[in-house]
């Protein structure tokens, strides 16, 4: 299981520096994520992708859950009251059940991608200042390590904090 540690850098330069050393440091820069206001060249550093930018992945689980209570209201209604002529079974609430779950997950999830990641809310203001934030998946073993690494080498680094879990797939 990995955690996200969350750091904001003062600079590029020193962004690119801290990269470095976690490179060094046999963190593969996939599991780096550098996150700065449009105006600021990242250069070749891990720039954040839509996943860890947008709210896609909160959006598609919340629609997923929504979608799917939805789906299995309309098959018990289905089943309930059925159309006429037609002999609905058990089966018609696991249909619907889980064509809820998945269109409430893509609709949803779209939409999540028009919206700020809402775990980098506090963030927002220190990145407009031209902070950068970088955040770096590593296992659970390691964030002692790689935290006091950061913290020895950049004194400047403010650390923000883990998240207990991240998704699996981003």
């Amino acid at each position: 299981m990995r955690r996200r540690l969350y750091f904001l850098l003062p600079s590029a330069a020193r962004a690119r520096q801290a990269v470095d050393e976690l490179l060094l440091a046999r963190i593969d820069d996939r599991h780096i994520h550098v996150l700065a206001k449009d105006t600021i060249a990242l250069g070749d550093m891990p720039q954040a992708n839509l996943l860890q930018r947008s709210d896609f992945v909160h959006g598609a689980e919340l629609g997923f859950s929504l979608g799917g209570a939805t789906g299995v209201l309309a098959g018990l209604l289905a089943i309930t009251f059925p159309p006429d002529g037609m002999a609905l079974g058990g089966w018609t609430v696991l249909v619907t059940a889980l064509a809820g779950a998945m269109i409430g997950a893509w609709v949803s999830g779209m939409i999540g991608t028009d919206a700020p990641n809402s775990q980098l809310r506090e963030f927002e203001q220190a990145i407009e200042q031209g902070q950068i934030l970088m955040m770096v998946d590593v296992p659970k073993s390691k964030v002692e390590t790689v935290t006091n690494m950061i913290k020895r080498h950049h004194p400047e680094a403010d650390m923000h904090g883990i998240e207990p879990t991240i998704p699996a797939f981003p």
